[in-house]
């Protein structure tokens, strides 16, 4: 299974815990990034653009676990950047797993296989490995030959060592949907834990801008995509509720939670979500009180939210309406396939 029990439970309590202290909006994924360094420079991605002085700075441990601490999320991505490229990684991973977070190390492999040493198998640590698709497509969107390959051997060298390892892919405007559904056959066969998908979003630091997805393409690109899975003819495994899977298929409506998934990083508690760059406050009780969220998601009128629809705005919404009488079955029967 994807999501394994244990996550499982711990946000599904959590959740609860929320609702029943009658708290409107709470943090389930903090994303940190303990440093913006990358050692590609994707097309889609702006972290790099930050000015060299921003690029030199990392967050400490310390720092690490008090922002944790604060937000009080159960699961953390730390995202980046590289982390591989943080000199203690290892410590701020390790603090983590003591505090029983659920943790997604993101990394696009390069430096996985050679600092697998760092780290121990635990339940509470995946390595999530940033893959858009097969070779020739995914050294293109990083835009540098052979990183596909030295992904997958860092895959198959973590599965070796016990460690849970899901994939993390972006799908951009121009994918061949038959393509898709071959990479995610063969991610697969790798035995990973889980795939993690989400349309291409509108970053505004991305030096591509020309191949991000309007709401109506994503929908049209994800039914296609999606189609064999959808129907059973294909049992891909992926780490999602099932219910954000409907909602880029176009059959369930979400409104965007963007306090679902706030970022903490070198900069402080960025406003209002990871997307978009309208300043930071220094602690996340400023960012949870004083940001008017009525003007972010969808449903605001917001035209830079209007065609958005990636998954740290909205698998938190599916995340709390799972737990809806009329949902639970179907996420929980998800745990078993």
């Amino acid at each position: 299974m994807a999501i394994q029990w244990e996550q499982a439970l711990g946000v599904g309590t959590y959740i609860l815990k929320q609702r029943l202290q009658g708290k409107k909006r709470f943090p389930l994924v903090l994303m940190l990034e303990p440093l913006f360094r990358c050692n590609l420079a994707c097309s889609g991605c702006g972290k790099i653009q930050h000015p060299p002085e921003i690029l030199r700075r990392n967050l400490t441990p310390e720092e690490c676990f008090a922002a944790v601490e604060e937000c009080g999320a159960p699961v953390v991505s730390i995202p980046g950047g590289e982390p591989l490229l943080h000199p203690q990684i290892d410590e701020i991973v390790q603090g983590l797993v003591a505090r029983k977070k659920f943790v997604y190390l993101c990394t696009n492999g390069i430096l996985l296989e050679k600092s697998l040493s760092k780290f121990e198998p635990s339940p509470y640590l995946t390595f999530s490995v940033h893959l858009d698709g097969l070779k020739d497509w995914h050294d293109r969107c990083v835009d540098r030959q052979g990183v596909f390959d030295l992904a997958v051997k860092a895959i198959r060298a973590a599965k070796a060592k016990g460690f849970r390892v899901t994939t993390n892919t972006t799908v951009f405007d121009g994918v061949d949907p038959q393509q898709m559904q071959e990479f995610f056959d063969f991610v697969q066969g790798l035995g990973v834990d889980g795939m993690m998908i989400s349309p291409g979003y509108s970053y505004e630091w991305a030096p591509d801008q020309e191949h991000f997805l309007n709401r109506e393409q994503t929908r049209a690109l994800f039914k296609q995509i999606l189609q064999p899975w959808k129907t059973g003819q294909k049992n891909w495994n992926f780490n999602h509720n099932p219910l954000f899977l409907d909602f880029l298929l176009g059959d369930k409506e979400y409104d965007c939670t963007p306090w679902g998934s706030p970022s903490y990083s070198v900069l402080g508690w960025q406003k209002p979500c990871y997307l978009l760059n309208e300043g930071y406050y220094q602690t996340f009780q400023e960012l949870l009180e004083e940001t008017n969220w009525d003007n972010y998601g969808r449903a605001s009128g917001n035209p830079k939210c209007a065609n958005c629809m990636v998954h740290c705005g909205y698998e938190p919404t599916a995340a709390v309406d799972a737990l809806q009488p009329n949902n639970m079955g179907r996420a929980i029967s998800s745990l078993f396939q």
